[in-house]
């Protein structure tokens, strides 16, 4: 960061299925990070971005939170935003705001929280890049699952990976469920997430909602005894819901 430079958080929403994840590849240019860098560069800010987590391919946000840093010649955030959202498609900059030098998406962020919808019956055309389908299940069975994740566990047997960390404890706040009409919501709020957590938790717990897996078998993967299932539940459902720092 140059002396001059302005730091900047932006909150952004991003329709995942047409990436191929938030993170930098070497395989393809299709990603997040990637997009929006190449854009800022358009608008000679030659900054890297930050974002508070990483998200798979096909997994969508609308509360993702990145910072990065623009020349002081570029102080009018409004304008800022609005060529950045023409620029850009599947991607949309809702907010921009000034910070202090010493903000950091990833590590300044205090809680993140992720929300997952799915149907019981097959999503439609229009809804099944964004929604998720599982079949019928025991709505009580399910959050008794969720229950069990809350509190701090050692999420060493829910992950991927590959998960860029120096621990794999975390601490679950919140994990409940919650019906709306012909629509299932998950929500998992916790001070942080590994590679593709969410995802195993969910299906995990969805295992157990439709008697494919005991109780037993998701608290001795929780207590890293035995790995019962690596399975990952369909992206398509997945937001990045909110960050609060």
């Amino acid at each position: 960061m140059k002396t001059d430079d302005i730091r900047v958080k932006a909150v952004i929403a991003y329709d995942g299925h047409s990436f191929y994840g938030f993170q930098k590849q070497k395989s393809t240019q299709r990603t997040i990070t990637s997009t929006i860098e190449k854009v800022l560069n358009d608008l000679h800010i030659h900054s890297s971005i930050i974002g508070s987590g990483r998200t798979d391919a096909g997994v969508h946000a609308t509360g993702q939170v990145i910072h990065f840093d623009i020349p002081d010649y570029w102080n009018d955030l409004k304008k800022l935003k609005l060529n950045l959202n023409r620029k850009l498609t599947s991607i949309s900059f809702k907010t921009i705001t000034k910070v202090n030098p010493e903000f950091h998406a990833r590590f300044s962020a205090q809680k993140r929280l992720y929300r997952y919808v799915f149907k019981t019956t097959k999503p439609s055309v229009f809804e099944q890049k964004y929604i998720s389908y599982y079949g019928d299940f025991d709505t009580d069975k399910l959050k008794d699952a969720l229950e069990t994740f809350k509190g701090k566990h050692d999420f060493n047997f829910y992950r991927k990976t590959g998960t860029d960390t120096h621990s794999s404890i975390r601490e679950i706040y919140k994990a409940y469920y919650i019906q709306r009409h012909h629509y299932h919501f998950i929500y998992f709020q916790a001070n942080g997430f590994l590679r593709s957590q969410v995802r195993m938790m969910i299906e995990a717990s969805m295992l157990y909602a439709k008697n494919e897996l005991s109780m037993s078998s998701l608290h001795e993967q929780l207590r890293c005894k035995k790995k019962h299932t690596s399975r990952l539940a369909p992206p398509e459902g997945l937001y990045l819901a909110n960050i609060i720092y």
